[in-house]
Order: structure tokens, then sequence, then C-alpha cells
């Protein structure tokens, strides 16, 4: 279950949703992934929701997607501040392009649909943004985890268990 080599970017903005961004953060890391906190550029620490600080190694506008094997992007409130900022949308856009992993959990999938890449894909969310990932041209599947191609969506923080497996295992770990 190694991931050793395997290089991960999880994104952060102010309001993240603790849980979706720390869990996946350490779980990867544990597995032997490099895993990057990337940020908008408009700070170097980020605070969650109830104020949890994380720390940004990396601005979306210094890196490629295509440079990653995965991108994560957490939820709560931040994803509405990720998918006005060209180069997270840009991040995404090129990883999902370049065949990498998307992943995207609860509100995140704002970023996913900015991004264009929602077309004809089974996707799933947290409820409260389920037209929309409907009108970006998904599919709307109520489940814990669904994977389409390249793309792997979760619902809300007590799916991080089996979102995180998909990841691992879309990752071939």
């Amino acid at each position: 279950m190694s991931l050793a080599g395997k290089r991960i970017a999880i994104f952060a903005e102010d309001n993240y949703q603790v849980l979706e961004l720390w869990y996946p953060l350490l779980r990867l890391k544990e597995a032997g992934a490099e895993v990057q906190v990337v940020g908008t550029g408009r700070s170097d620490v980020f605070r969650s929701k109830e104020g949890y600080p994380v720390k940004v190694d990396v601005n979306a506008g210094d890196i490629k997607g295509s440079d990653f094997d995965a991108v994560i992007v957490p939820g709560g409130y931040a994803p509405d501040l990720m998918r006005v900022n060209d180069d997270m949308v840009r991040v995404v856009r090129e990883a999902h392009q370049a065949g990498k992993i998307v992943a995207a959990i609860c509100h995140a999938g704002w970023v996913l649909a900015s991004a264009g890449i929602l077309a004809g894909k089974r996707a799933t969310c947290v409820r409260n943004i389920r037209d929309d990932i409907v009108h970006a041209g998904a599919t709307y599947v109520d489940e814990e985890v669904v994977v389409d191609g390249n793309i792997i969506t979760s619902r809300i923080p007590t799916d991080l268990p089996a979102f995180c497996r998909a990841i691992v295992q879309a990752l071939g770990g």
C-alpha cells in the first residue's frame, strides 16, 4: 500500500473543512506520498472554519496540474474562493487533461464545475451543491464515493475513509 514516489497536491483556502483537508493529507503522507499544500497566493497560512491553520507549501500560480499524480480539493466554504482563482481552476483542468486523479469532497465539486471537467461524468457532493454539479453536466449519484475515470468525488466528512481508499487505490497503493 505504499505511495512512495507519488506527488499529491491538496488545495487550501480560508474556511476549509478541517477533516476534509487534514485527513487525506495525513493519510497519504502516512502511505509514503509527497503531499504539498497548494494555496491561492493570497496568504501563506489559511484557517479552517474553526480557525485551525494550515501552512502553504506552494501557490497554484507556480505549479502545473500535470506535475502531480493527484489533485485533491477539500470542502467547507473554501471552494467558493478556490473556484474564482484562475490558477487553481487551471491546475484542476490540467491535471484532469493529463489523466491525473482529481478528487473533490463536499463543496469542492464547485471547483470541478468551474474547471469544466464534469460534463458526462457521474459525481457526488454535499446535497447543497447538487444542482450546481448537475448544471455542470454531471449525473448526480448519492453514494459515499463515486469514481468515474480519473475523477473521485465524495459527499461529507463521514465519507472520508471511502474517499481516501479510492484515492489510494487509484494511485496504485
